[in-house]
């Protein structure tokens, strides 16, 4: 099966300011654990036949130490605006059976919370926004960098995109029992397929020694 998709996500996660997970460090939380909630809008993608543009959906994780570690928990909430055939699609795709970069991501999944529908919404602009039902709500506050533009990451590992702007993204989550006061964010541009391109982020884990 063929897939594709890309647009733009913004996430808060519990860890401090910044969150080490790109780069596969241990989270920098109170309680040594990272609970984040990306909300990602697809402005183009599809499934085989199945069209998933224009759906918003929220990638609900758990880590309990660095990424490599695996033991992850993840939930998925798709927009209640999206059709059956879509949500299935979707689910697929972010549970790793289709292969792509959440294929590789799949190995280090402990637990697969499901699959819930609820109003999912994205908001860009120079503060990305998202809100997932009454559970989740917050707001990018970006970090300045020189010359008045913000400041940025490039090329971390496993991050969700190659570029992606940096901040402050309060707000408490509580989805799949995991519930957070959020500290940190994030927003970017992000794209995935079922065959990723040389040299594009990775997703999952590669032959390097775990993070001490």
């Amino acid at each position: 099966m063929s897939w594709e998709m890309s647009g733009k996500y913004v996430a808060n996660c519990s860890c401090a300011l910044i969150c080490p997970c790109p780069v596969d460090g241990r989270p920098n939380s109170a309680n040594g654990e990272c609970r984040g909630v990306a909300v990602f809008h697809v402005a183009n993608g599809k499934l085989d036949d199945t069209d998933l543009s224009g759906v918003d959906f929220a990638f609900v994780n758990f880590f309990p130490s660095n990424l490599t570690a695996g033991g992850w928990k993840i939930g998925v909430v798709v927009d209640e605006g999206a059709s059956d055939g879509q949500t299935t699609a979707l689910e697929s795709i972010l549970h790793g059976e289709v292969g792509g970069p959440f294929g590789d991501l799949a190995a280090l999944y402990g637990e697969w919370l499901g699959v819930q529908r609820a109003a999912v919404a994205f908001s860009d602009g120079d503060n990305p926004s998202a809100s997932v039902g009454d559970s989740v709500n917050y707001a990018l506050e970006t970090l300045p960098g020189p010359g008045g533009s913000v400041t940025t990451v490039k090329n971390a590992m496993y991050a969700f995109a190659s570029d992606y702007m940096i901040g402050k993204a309060p707000g408490h989550s509580d989805l799949f029992g995991l519930d957070f006061d959020g500290i940190y964010g994030e927003s970017g541009e992000f794209a995935y397929a079922s065959e990723m391109a040389e040299g594009a982020p990775r997703a999952g884990h590669d032959s390097r020694e775990p993070a001490s």
